[in-house]
């Protein structure tokens, strides 16, 4: 008789053992009763079911999950045919609702997702969609949680990952970055010369104001291309000489112009004197010099 006792005891504990499951930290269980949901949600930690098929759970995984949206051909408002793919963050709010209310959330979320970045992307114009990412995602999560709401999952976010364009629209879109490129360096170009050209009318005013100022320029300019070799210099004629000394208050002879053109005629041929006397310096040792050459011939 005990022997039975304890083998019925025994049996009896299997078949608790069996009811027993255990329960991670990030997963919540819904037990159905006899086919009823209990209010209280199983979990985490030791949970004790009827054995038999009287109890049921039905775990969910609480977790954020990255739900990826594969690639949609869109048309965009400006007919544009471009194709989109997104990821979509979200996690399981209320356990109760997922379970209850939709028969698989996570492929009715992901539908959901698709139709709606299908609708969102298909209003815009192209332009808008490349320079909005950030709007766009917004909308869609906002669209998506308005909807999911009701099935207990909340959405964390929504990320646009690529925008394929046709190949015919990435040349056309290259070009007008080319186009736009050139327009920038002609008008930087056109902004520089309007800049130079302010700057020489203040210079013609200041050398306007004081005419000494023309005359010192012109030999300026005298001893810069005389530095060149084989260069000829022209003379405009006639030379206003004699107006720009007499403006500043001077009285110039014909005397003193003359010395003032020797002046500028032998500072020219002094540089050239230096530029020829160059090479002579840099001659290698060995050569011989115009003094030695006729020492040979005698």
């Amino acid at each position: 008789m005990f022997e039975l006792l304890l083998g019925g005891a025994a049996a009896v504990g299997a078949l608790l053992l069996t009811g027993v499951r255990v329960l991670r930290e990030y997963e919540r269980g819904v037990v159905f009763r006899l086919g009823r949901a209990r209010q209280q949600l199983a979990g985490p930690g030791l949970v004790l079911l009827l054995p038999f098929g009287i109890d049921r759970a039905r775990v969910v995984d609480t977790r954020i999950q990255a739900v990826q949206i594969p690639p949609q051909e869109v048309i965009t408002r400006d007919n544009i045919s471009i194709v989109v793919s997104a990821v979509v963050y979200a996690h399981v709010a209320s356990t109760r609702h997922a379970v209850l209310e939709v028969e698989e959330y996570w492929p009715a979320t992901l539908q959901l997702a698709s139709t709606t970045l299908r609708a969102v992307v298909g209003k815009m114009e192209l332009d808008d969609i490349l320079a909005n990412r950030e709007g766009i995602n917004d909308e869609v999560r906002n669209m998506l949680d308005t909807r999911t709401e009701q099935w207990g999952v909340e959405i964390t976010a929504v990320e646009l990952k690529d925008i394929e364009l046709p190949k015919e629209m990435q040349r056309a879109m290259a070009r007008q970055a080319e186009a736009e490129r050139e327009r920038r360096a002609k008008v930087i170009a056109a902004e520089g010369e309007v800049q130079a050209a302010a700057k020489l009318a203040e210079a013609a005013r200041i050398i306007a104001g004081t005419p000494a100022a023309l005359q010192l320029r012109l030999y300026q300019t005298l001893v810069e291309v005389s530095s060149e070799a084989r260069s000829t210099i022209v003379f405009p004629v006639p030379m206003d000489l004699t107006g720009a000394t007499a403006a500043a208050g001077q009285s110039a002879s014909p005397a003193q112009l003359q010395a003032m053109m020797q002046s500028a005629v032998a500072l020219a041929k002094t540089e050239e004197q230096k530029r020829l006397a160059e090479p002579r310096q840099t001659m290698p040792e060995g050569s011989p010099t115009s003094t030695e050459e006729p020492a040979r011939r005698r």
